[in-house]
């Protein structure tokens, strides 16, 4: 009898499907097309389906939750959920030399904007694994940061005097060394800002702005990435990373390359052209009904201007800012990439 009733058990263990692993993921701004397009479906649909069902996913995003976007990546370190992604420059407050990420002007491409992402993403593996106890799964770009303005510019000599809310740390310091003030004003609240006259002027992806409805409050597109392409980072607690068996962590780490970041990456350059349609008329619309506002052809001399400042000034304050050997990683990684030497 003794020996049936462990028969019995060890069938009964072996016929019992091993527990599903559950991964608790906070997802970027609900609203936007990266969200929509790739990270919703990867998180609820790919990933499981890949895994056979061994992976499930409870998924929501950080506006959702109402979390201050400066909290996502503490709060991940902390263990409150298992995965997260978000702008890294929201995270800057706690990581300033994570701002050698998202350099504004670097890159006018998207094949150069993944360039220099892969070039710095050694140093922000290291940022997130020693600042916020995670590791790095991806890193997906909005379309570049470009400007909105409630107001009448020619060119990038006009943001001088001008109210702009920045995107970012460095963007921020960089409008303020072309003569413009920084404002601090969360993404949701633009539009009210721009309608105030809080702000003259406003910088975040064109799609972002299509789809916030900011083409209602804004008169003229300034189409230049003022604020770099304002990369996304996912990353997953490294408890629970360390958790995983290393069969699991092989999986997620093909996955999110094939079927989210690389996919993120091949539309961005087509959406930058795609969103300005949209938002002036200048050209097809695939995304629903173009809007009117006016496009601001930026000049060679406002490239060149405006490379000047970030070399010559807001690169140098940021080195100052990271302080350690931040600046001579970037230098060999980041500036090899672009072509660029933070001077010493």
């Amino acid at each position: 009898m003794k020996r049936i009733a462990t028969c019995l058990a060890l069938t009964t263990a072996l016929a019992t499907p091993a527990l599903a692993e559950t991964l608790s993921v906070v997802g970027s701004w609900s609203g936007l097309p990266l969200h929509k397009q790739y990270e919703a479906p990867f998180w609820s649909e790919t990933l499981p389906a890949a895994s056979g069902g061994d992976i499930e996913v409870s998924l929501t995003t950080h506006n959702q939750m109402n979390l201050g976007v400066g909290d996502v990546f503490r709060l991940l370190g902390d263990g409150v959920y298992d995965v997260a992604m978000t702008v890294a420059d929201y995270a800057v407050a706690d990581a300033p030399e994570l701002e050698g990420l998202d350099v504004p002007l670097l890159a006018l491409t998207a094949d150069e904007a993944r360039a220099m992402v892969d070039a710095a993403r050694p140093m922000v593996s290291d940022i997130y694994r020693d600042r916020f106890n995670s590791r790095v799964l991806a890193i997906a770009p909005y379309p570049p940061q470009v400007v909105f303005c409630n107001a009448e510019i020619s060119g990038l000599d006009d943001l001088a005097g001008k109210k702009i809310r920045a995107s970012g740390r460095m963007t921020a310091k960089f409008l303020e060394a072309l003569g413009a003030e920084g404002v601090n004003v969360g993404f949701s609240e633009v539009p009210g800002a721009l309608q105030k006259g809080v702000v003259d002027c406003a910088v975040t992806g064109a799609g972002s702005g299509y789809s916030a409805g900011w083409w209602e409050v804004s008169t003229h597109l300034l189409p230049i990435p003022l604020g770099g392409w304002d990369s996304v980072v996912t990353a997953i607690n490294m408890d629970k990373w360390n958790s995983l068996d290393a069969e699991t962590q092989a999986l997620i780490t093909d996955q999110i390359a094939t079927n989210f970041e690389g996919p993120a990456w091949a539309s961005a350059q087509d959406a930058l052209v795609n969103d300005i349609a949209c938002l002036t008329g200048n050209g097809d619309c695939p995304a629903g009904e173009a809007r009117g506002m006016t496009l601001v052809e930026v000049s060679d001399a406002d490239f060149a201007k405006a490379r000047e400042v970030l070399v010559g000034q807001v690169l140098p304050d940021w080195a100052e800012r990271a302080g350690g050997d931040w600046a001579e990683r970037w230098n060999a990684s980041v500036g090899a990439t672009v072509g660029v030497t933070i001077a010493n």
